[in-house]
């Protein structure tokens, strides 16, 4: 579900950036958000060992108050990137083998990501300290 929400999220922000006025920003958002899709492509044809079908998309999500202004792009970015930390901080807190190593992964590449769009470096990213 958090994989759905962040490729509907990226593709309105990837809309808002100018790749003439601000390209490593329209950069990143097409970055994040390509990892994203991958990433929801890749729960979406995995089996699972319970047999557990995969949510579907909803038809929209919430998106930003405010997306005028390149900083509030990179904000809107950077908050949702910390919430996908935050989602898969506690998948690899509750699961084991291997969607706790591919959750490890998500994470960190969540948290390199928020770098990209203004965030700082964090001992325990996605987990509220």
């Amino acid at each position: 579900a958090a994989e759905h929400a962040a490729i509907y999220v990226y593709g309105v922000l990837g809309g808002q950036a100018s790749r003439s006025t601000a390209p490593a920003l329209a950069a990143a958002l097409g970055e994040a958000y390509a990892a994203h899709r991958a990433r929801r492509d890749q729960l979406v044809a995995e089996p699972t060992s319970s047999e557990a079908e995969p949510v579907a998309s909803a038809p929209a999500y919430e998106l930003p108050a405010r997306l005028r202004t390149r900083h509030q792009v990179e904000t809107a970015a950077l908050d949702l990137e910390r919430g996908c930390a935050t989602t898969y901080a506690a998948l690899v807190a509750n699961s084991r083998t291997v969607w706790r190593r591919w959750a490890i992964g998500a994470l960190t590449e969540a948290a390199v990501r928020e770098l990209a769009f203004g965030g700082t470096a964090e001992t325990l990213p996605g987990i509220d300290a």
